[in-house]
């Protein structure tokens, strides 16, 4: 890598446009009611070493919370996540603090959860994330089975001792899906909000978060110390947050919702957007390239052996997107759904509807689902359609072709 990479500070100049957090307005206003909700609280984190998770626990750790146990199958992560933290001079760290690397739909998180006391803030970013994790109906399967299956296995533990607040991550994917990602996320939103009148339970769409975990952008630091090609879709304009804004989004729903209540941030569709290929243009200009523009990935990956310490300029492919679930806008709500844009300065929220499915629906539709994962021979076509029985306005974009099928 060339020259010293700030990455906070490209976020802000070249992505977010914004020198200070979207939130910051926010967190100013409220932070007496956040104080209140939250000092000498004890908090359980799912999914805790993934971007948006950590970026959570930081926002959390600005306060002062009694106890925080951690929760995540990537071991890794944990550890980077706990040298982070223990690293900075930045957050509260209970003396309670722990961290597991386990499933949290195993038998060893039941005990945890029931042998180590109450938690009154319990926030879950455990999910597929990825329209790339869309292939077949093995993949769907278990997308499926993490995004839905286990938030109501979940839930359904929580209603034993349940929490003050309850908070479950969406994504901006479920407003009109197209995907099969989003779709299990508009099906996550409604499993929980149907438990939202038994315990308190928020969640919150966003935008994408700049260099989160396994994202295009991040990959690229990969890809330069690896001295390999870029790979970037034409075309693809998107909303961006930084991961610090997407903790303090979370936290802010989590702390401050009403149950049933649906956060995003209020952004602008033409100052806040942009394009993944721009953003590349800037990121390599700003490590002193320019960018080399290849026709093909074949003559990206051939120009990438020539990249030396003098080397000034570097490979790209650009390309049209041609794959399965991809949309070339982003929206945070539909027009049947009712929200309110002056509760909070930078955030908007989707107020609760009697169309969410009731409590009592949820089982007939997990056991829908897990009766046709049981037949000896479904494919993704059966997955869709049901789906589309659950969720109306799904809408699969069907291309035939993956993203793991690209460079």
């Amino acid at each position: 890598m060339k020259p010293f990479f700030e990455l906070d500070q490209f976020i802000n100049q070249h992505i977010t446009n914004r020198a200070s957090s979207l939130l910051a307005k926010d967190l100013s206003l409220f932070n007496e009611q956040l104080s209140d909700r939250i000092n000498n609280k004890s908090v359980l984190v799912i999914g805790g070493a993934g971007t948006i998770g950590a970026s959570f626990i930081k926002a959390i750790l600005k306060f002062s919370i009694k106890k925080l146990y951690v929760i995540d199958i990537n071991e890794n992560g944990l550890t980077e996540l706990v040298r982070d933290l223990r690293s900075s001079s930045d957050y509260n760290i209970p003396d309670d603090f722990k961290t597991y690397p386990i499933d949290f739909g195993s038998r060893t998180f039941e005990k945890i959860f029931k042998q180590n006391g109450i938690f009154e803030i319990v926030a879950n970013f455990a999910a597929h994330k990825h329209v790339r994790s869309e292939k077949d109906h093995y993949s769907i399967e278990a997308m499926i089975e993490n995004n839905v299956v286990k938030a109501k296995r979940l839930l359904d533990l929580l209603m034993e001792t349940p929490p003050e607040r309850f908070f479950c991550v969406s994504t901006d994917k479920a407003a009109n899906p197209v995907n099969v990602m989003g779709a299990s996320k508009k099906l996550m939103e409604e499993v929980v909000l149907a438990y939202s009148k038994k315990i308190p339970i928020t969640t919150a769409r966003f935008a994408n978060v700049a260099f989160s975990n396994g994202s295009l952008l991040l990959g690229y630091m990969d890809r330069l110390l690896k001295k390999q090609p870029l790979s970037c879709p034409l075309n693809i304009e998107r909303y961006f947050v930084s991961p610090t804004e997407s903790g303090q989004i979370c936290l802010m729903a989590c702390v401050l919702g009403e149950s049933g209540e649906i956060f995003f941030p209020k952004l602008d569709p033409i100052k806040d957007t942009k394009t993944f290929d721009e953003i590349t243009i800037a990121f390599l200009k700003a490590l002193g390239y320019t960018t080399d523009v290849c026709a093909t990935e074949q003559e990206a990956r051939e120009k990438s052996k020539l990249l030396n310490a003098t080397s000034i300029s570097y490979p790209v492919y650009f390309f049209a997107s041609d794959t399965s679930g991809e949309k070339s806008y982003e929206e945070f709500y539909t027009e049947s759904e009712v929200f309110d844009l002056d509760k909070f300065p930078n955030l908007g929220i989707i107020k609760s509807s009697d169309s969410t499915p009731q409590y009592e629906d949820i089982s007939t539709i997990i056991e829908s689902f897990q009766n046709l994962f049981n037949l000896p021979t479904i494919n993704k076509n059966d997955v869709v359609d049901l789906l589309k029985r659950f969720l109306p306005n799904f809408e699969h974009i069907e291309k035939g072709k993956s993203l793991d099928q690209k460079m």
